[in-house]
C-alpha cells in the first residue's frame, strides 16, 4: 500500500472515533474531498458551512479525532488477531460496500468466505417454537452451504448461530460492541467457536467499545447488508428484528419471515410482514429460492430441504414432458419464466403448464419471482 493509501486509511480509521450514531454525512464530506485524510485537514468554519452541520458537532468530530490513535488501535487488533479493513482494502465485503451507508472501518476475527448469507434475525424474548424454527432454518441453510449472519444477541440469534456451528457450517455475527468486548458476556465461547469453525465477527465499532443502546440498530443494518435475504423468525413491532428487516428492504434485499401463531405478541411482526408481501419462510429452500440466481453457484439445494440429495430416479419418476421441460430450464442457468419456457418448447400453454406443476412438486426446481431453475 502506497504511503497515500496509508494515510488515507489511518484517517478513515481515525474518523472512525467519532461517536455519532451515523457516517453517511461523514462520507458525503468525504465524497466532497476526495477522502477522509483530506476531510480532516480542512477548517472547522468550512466543513459547517459545506457539510451543513451543527458547530457543536463539528467540535466533537474535531476533539475526538484529535484524541484518536489509530496506530495504537491497529496494534491492538493485530494482538487480538483481528483485521482492520476500510473499502479499500482487499476482504472488505463487496456486499456491504453498496448499502447506503457502509461501515468506515470493519473489524474482523475470523475468515469471510465468499459465501452466499442469509440473515436469521428475532427477539432475544423468544418463544420455543422461534428457537427450534430459527435453529432448523441455519441447519439447513449451512448444509446447503451458505452462511447464517445473525447479532449475537441472546434468543433467535444465539440459535441460529449455535445451530449453524453445530451443523459443521459457517455463521456470521455482527456485534453492537467492539470485538474486545463480547455482549453478552455468556456468549463469549459460542463467538469463539464461530471463528474456530471457519465463521468470523464482525463489528464496526472500536475495540473496546462497550455496549451502547445507539450501537445495535447500526449493528443490524451491518447484519442486512452482508446478507442476500433477511428472515425475520419471531418480534413484536418494538423488536431490532424489525429494524434489520426495514434495513434490509432500504438496501434492495429480500426480507422473508417465519410465519407465528395469530395469538403471539411475538408473532405479530413476522405476520404482518407475510400480509404486507414478505415471503414465508418455512424452510432452508424457501430462504435459498429468494437468492439470485448467479449466487446459487455451488450451494446444495437438496440439503436446505433437510432430505437427501434428488438421484436419477428424480428424473425417472418424470413424465416425457416433464423431462423436457427440466432438460430446458436447466440448459439456461438464470432459468427461464413460464412465457419464455413455452416459447422455448414450442408447447401450448396448457401443455408447458402442466410439466411445471409436475415438477414444482419435486426436489429439482427453484423458483423465485417467477423464474424457474434446476436446484441441482
Amino acid at each position: 500500500m502506497g504511503a497515500g493509501a496509508e494515510e488515507e486509511r489511518l484517517a478513515r480509521l481515525r474518523l472512525n472515533f467519532f461517536a455519532c450514531h451515523r457516517s453517511d454525512w461523514l462520507l458525503g464530506l468525504m465524497a466532497l474531498y476526495g477522502g477522509a485524510a483530506e476531510l480532516l485537514k480542512r477548517p472547522k468554519a468550512e466543513l459547517c458551512a459545506c457539510g451543513g452541520v451543527m458547530p457543536e458537532t463539528i467540535e466533537r468530530l474535531a476533539a475526538q479525532t484529535a484524541a484518536a490513535d489509530p496506530e495504537a488501535e491497529l496494534r491492538s487488533a493485530e494482538r487480538a488477531g483481528v483485521s482492520v479493513l476500510t473499502a479499500l482494502d482487499e476482504g472488505y465485503p463487496e456486499l456491504l460496500k453498496t448499502i447506503y451507508d457502509p461501515p468506515l472501518v470493519l473489524y474482523v476475527r475470523g475468515g469471510l468466505k465468499p459465501l452466499p448469507a442469509a440473515a436469521i434475525v428475532g427477539t432475544r424474548k423468544a418463544t420455543a417454537y422461534g428457537l427450534r424454527t430459527a435453529a432448523r432454518l441455519a441447519r439447513e441453510l449451512a448444509g446447503a452451504g451458505a452462511a447464517v449472519a445473525s447479532g449475537l444477541a441472546r434468543g433467535i440469534d444465539t440459535a441460529a448461530h449455535q445451530a449453524a456451528v453445530d451443523a459443521g457450517g459457517v455463521t456470521w455475527a455482527a456485534l453492537g460492541t467492539g470485538l474486545g468486548r463480547i455482549y453478552p458476556a455468556e456468549n463469549k465461547r459460542l463467538a469463539d467457536r464461530i471463528v474456530e469453525k471457519g465463521g468470523a465477527l464482525l463489528s464496526e465499532f472500536p475495540l473496546d467499545k462497550g455496549p451502547a443502546q445507539a450501537n445495535f440498530p447500526r449493528r443490524n443494518r451491518v447484519i442486512s447488508g452482508i446478507s442476500l435475504a433477511t428472515v425475520v423468525v419471531e418480534g413484536g413491532f418494538e423488536s431490532g428484528a424489525l429494524i434489520t428487516a426495514r434495513f434490509a428492504l432500504d438496501q434492495g434485499r429480500e426480507v422473508l419471515a417465519v410465519p407465528g401463531p395469530v395469538d403471539s405478541p411475538v408473532s405479530r411482526g413476522p405476520n404482518f410482514y407475510i400480509k404486507n408481501g414478505a415471503y414465508p419462510a418455512e424452510s432452508g429452500e424457501d430462504i435459498i429460492a429468494c437468492f439470485p440466481p448467479e449466487r446459487l453457484f455451488g450451494l446444495r439445494a437438496e440439503r436446505a430441504r433437510g432430505g437427501r440429495a434428488p438421484s436419477g430416479a428424480a428424473l425417472e419418476g418424470l413424465s416425457p414432458d416433464a423431462r423436457d421441460a427440466y432438460a430446458a430450464l436447466a440448459a439456461q442457468a438464470d432459468g427461464l419464466n413460464a412465457d419464455e419456457l413455452t416459447l422455448k418448447l414450442g408447447w401450448p400453454v396448457q401443455r408447458a403448464a402442466a410439466a411445471l406443476f409436475e415438477l414444482e412438486l419435486t426436489p429439482l426446481l427453484l423458483s423465485r419471482n417467477g423464474r424457474y431453475c434446476r436446484a441441482v
